[in-house]
């Protein structure tokens, strides 16, 4: 079977755009010639790697699987690049992370002064939901990954580097507001705006509830914290969030954290990768850069 290095980084392009027009414009060529190359690759494997439904390109199961080995060859040789320049004298490469939204609040200063340290480094962000983050961790998308709740069923190297203390918060206009100290029994009669099913500060909440025998009166569930703010600003109900969402701070945008006992709820941000998995040394440093940040 004979495909070229750059066939395989175009098979990669494919699947990571999603249509060869996208392939194309990654791969720096026109896209006749991403498409005659790609239809080299399905002659030489034998098999189609992709079909072609509307205007969305969907790797065949034979394409999926090749656009693995691709991935993993060019992991390798990134890999390969990053050590000979680390024996040169220097490091660049690229580095992947991906992260959930929450973690977004202070991820990227953390990768802004590791970039200050190390300028050559391309960064690729991806900011998700955990489902999507966990999504990528599974298809080996990225170096590095960033959740409060790990998945359990997969095999991982996790390591816990901050605290991630999970705050209830109320409108500053709230009478609740202005109290010194509340119980659980306290918010009985209040209205609850919490983070979807399957996120991680929502998986954390259920569980405290659940441990402290407190069922909330839910009124929304919403997917972002902005939202969340903006809807306990505007007096539609209380909240609990991370307090990373606030920036550490006690009141902010109209919202205010309540002192509630059994809170702060103590939860960690983790950083994860496949176990087994061999990291770049640029990916190896900026994970020291992170355990190094707590």
């Amino acid at each position: 079977m004979n495909i070229s290095f750059r066939q395989l980084r175009l098979v990669l392009a494919l699947a990571e755009t999603g249509s060869v027009s996208g392939a194309a414009r990654m791969m720096h060529v026109t896209q006749p010639t991403a498409s005659m190359q790609l239809k080299d690759v399905a002659d030489a494997v034998g098999l189609p790697i992709y079909e072609l439904v509307g205007r969305r390109v969907y790797l065949t199961e034979v394409g999926s699987e090749l656009a693995r080995t691709a991935r993993a060859v060019a992991a390798e040789w990134d890999g390969f690049e990053q050590r000979v320049g680390a024996l040169k004298g220097y490091t660049r490469g690229k580095l992947r992370v991906a992260l959930v939204s929450t973690a977004k609040y202070f991820v990227p200063r953390l990768l802004g002064s590791f970039c200050m340290r190390y300028p050559e480094i391309d960064v690729s962000l991806e900011v998700l939901n955990r489902d999507g983050v966990v999504a990528r961790l599974r298809n080996n998308l990225d170096d590095l990954y960033v959740m409060s709740v790990p998945p359990k069923d997969l095999e991982l190297v996790d390591e816990v580097f901050m605290a991630n203390p999970l705050v209830v918060i109320c409108a500053s206009a709230n009478p609740l507001a202005k109290k010194k100290s509340l119980s659980l029994a306290d918010l009985t009669g209040q209205r609850f705006i919490l983070r979807e099913e399957g996120s991680g500060t929502r998986m954390a909440v259920d569980h405290c509830f659940k441990k402290l025998k407190f069922r909330p009166d839910l009124r929304l569930e919403l997917g972002s914290n902005e939202a969340i703010k903006e809807s306990v600003a505007g007096g539609l109900g209380i909240s609990v969030i991370s307090s990373h969402a606030l920036h550490g701070n006690v009141r902010e945008h109209g919202v205010s954290v309540l002192k509630v006992a059994g809170f702060p709820v103590e939860s960690h941000w983790h950083v994860v990768h496949a176990k087994g998995k061999k990291l770049s040394p640029i990916a190896s440093i900026f994970k020291a850069h992170l355990l190094a940040s707590s």
